[in-house]
């Protein structure tokens, strides 16, 4: 089922529809754009007809002072069963030429009274959102001082409970149990909650909860970027911890890895403050504060003193 049709991009930024209308569902494959400057022109050898194709003044302005077998012949050409479809932009009058083509060839043909560039740039944040790699995690995703904090774990290690306890501490809640993701840059990557359970939090022995409804408006969001995975695990009295922090894991979703963090769960230990330290020691090491790195150093320079000494 395709993700994005021309209907939707129609529906989006308000276009008319001028001729092609048995082509309104053909769907977009592609978030790239094409201006066919160089096809207008005639040169047809790498025509991207995969993309949707927009025509400025500049296009439209050089196609006016083609003869009229020129112009019905790179109109026909641009027209193609795999072309989703064509948006004259600045509200210019559309050829003659593109029309009759375009309802032979049933590619709808669109107009727009908004800049080119500016179009081009609000179209492209449009099909790549709509476009973007998509993946599911069972998961709790929080907004913590601004940082977008995925925790993961088995399902009863304690999740949503520490999501709850997050709540109350003035954080706000992207989504519970299931995190929609999608990846919209190369390092990207997007969460939000399912339509059905948003602002919804399960918890065992209560039931659903609207957190919204509870806390207000300010104690949800619709999407946050992930920024740190936090993974709570049961204590395993053998298996070593990390103690210091200089060894980074990461989790890798979609294409991007994710500076992961893995909590051992067991009574007596909060969590939600746990929790919240790890988001604000993220924000620190983007900063360029690295706890961790700072120990190891003076570390190093007393057992290097200690070794100077015993000379």
């Amino acid at each position: 089922m395709a993700k994005v049709r021309i209907k939707d991009v129609i529906d989006m930024f308000n276009l008319e529809l001028v001729s092609g209308e048995e082509g309104i569902n053909r769907p977009i494959l592609t978030s790239d754009l094409s201006r066919p400057g160089l096809e207008i022109a005639g040169f047809f050898d790498y025509y991207p007809a995969e993309r949707l194709q927009l025509l400025g003044r500049t296009e439209v302005s050089f196609f006016t002072r083609l003869n009229e077998a020129e112009r019905k012949h790179r109109m026909e050409e641009l027209c193609r069963d795999s072309t989703p479809g064509i948006i004259i932009t600045r509200g210019q009058n559309v050829p003659e030429e593109l029309i009759e083509a375009s309802e032979r060839e049933s590619v709808p043909v669109m107009l727009s009274n908004m800049k080119t560039t500016r179009l081009y740039s609000r179209l492209t944040n449009f099909l790549e959102s709509r476009l973007a790699p998509t993946t599911a995690v069972h998961g709790v995703l929080v907004d913590i001082y601004g940082v977008g904090v995925l925790i993961t774990g088995k399902s009863g290690v304690g999740k949503s409970e520490t999501a709850l306890e997050l709540v109350k501490r003035g954080h706000r809640l992207v989504a519970d149990d299931c995190v929609e993701i999608r990846q919209e840059d190369q390092d990207t990557l997007v969460g939000n909650a399912p339509e059905l359970i948003e602002h919804l939090l399960e918890i065992r022995g209560l039931g659903i909860i609207n957190v919204m409804t509870l806390f207000g408006a300010g104690a949800v969001r619709s999407n946050k970027k992930i920024s740190i995975v936090i993974h709570l695990e049961l204590w395993e009295k053998n298996k070593q911890y990390d103690r210091v922090g200089l060894d980074e894991e990461t989790m890798k979703i979609i294409d991007t890895e994710i500076t992961k963090l893995t909590v051992p769960v067991r009574p007596g230990r909060n969590l939600s403050v746990i929790i919240e330290v790890a988001a604000m020691n993220y924000r620190l090491k983007r900063m360029g504060v690295n706890a961790a790195e700072q120990f190891s150093d003076r570390l190093n320079h007393a057992i290097a003193g200690a070794d100077h000494d015993d000379f």
